[in-house]
């Protein structure tokens, strides 16, 4: 009797290792697709004349957050979504992007649109390592403002320039200065353990090297640095 318990123990363990496997394999996908949507949410911006962040903004930048947000049942509301940071580092190098999570925006979306898509250009370095402490809420623990776009003349918006986050979305209708509230960012250090197989967490993943870039990042990583050299 015991070995046949044994068997079938042993056959139960064999049976579940392949779909724990699986799993863990979707997960991964599930993650990478995560940074390869914020890339062409980046990319896509910088194509249209009408969203494109200027040169000048990014050579401001200290930190980059790229989000993609849902539409919640009828309301205009975004209750959900997820992102990616990435941070300038003393050298001159920006960092991995770092998983996060993302919600409770109202940028008045279109009627019918389902997602809002929003760049973040943070301007100064202690805004960041306000996710050390899990959350930060866009326009009230940091000041934000829609940010100066292509069409906008950058010498007459220093000022603007110079706020600690500047927000665009590709809603038509926010001046350049607005001052702006899109809801929170949080940490998601679940989410990095799985993409980057690692125990680091967010701070270590954005101001270490102890943690490489898998192959599936990099692109970001370069776009990021040669709009923001």
């Amino acid at each position: 009797m015991k070995k046949l318990s044994v068997l079938f123990l042993s056959a139960l363990v064999l049976c579940l290792a392949p779909s724990r496997a699986g799993a863990s394999s979707d997960k991964l996908k599930e993650m990478i697709t995560r940074v390869e949507s914020c890339e062409a949410v980046l990319q896509d911006f910088q194509r249209r004349p009408e969203t494109a962040i200027p040169p000048g903004v990014f050579a401001k930048a200290r930190a980059i957050v790229i989000v993609n947000q849902f539409k919640a049942g009828l309301l205009l509301g975004i209750q959900d979504g997820y992102g990616v940071i990435l941070v300038k580092r003393a050298d001159g190098r920006w960092s991995l992007p770092a998983l996060i999570k993302a919600g409770e925006a109202s940028l008045g979306l279109q009627l019918g649109a389902s997602t809002v898509e929003t760049i973040y250009i943070i301007t100064d370095d202690q805004t960041p390592r306000l996710l050390f402490r899990q959350r930060i809420n866009i326009g009230v623990d940091a000041k934000a403002v829609a940010g100066v776009r292509f069409k906008d003349n950058e010498k007459d918006n220093l000022p603007i320039m110079n706020v600690p986050v500047l927000v665009y979305t590709k809603k038509k209708g926010l001046f350049a200065g607005a001052t702006v509230k899109t809801g929170f960012i949080k940490r998601d250090d679940s989410a990095n353990r799985i993409l980057y197989k690692t125990n680091f967490n967010l701070p270590e993943l954005l101001y270490s090297d102890w943690v490489e870039p898998i192959p599936e990042v990099q692109p970001l990583m370069a776009l990021v640095q040669r709009l923001a050299p």
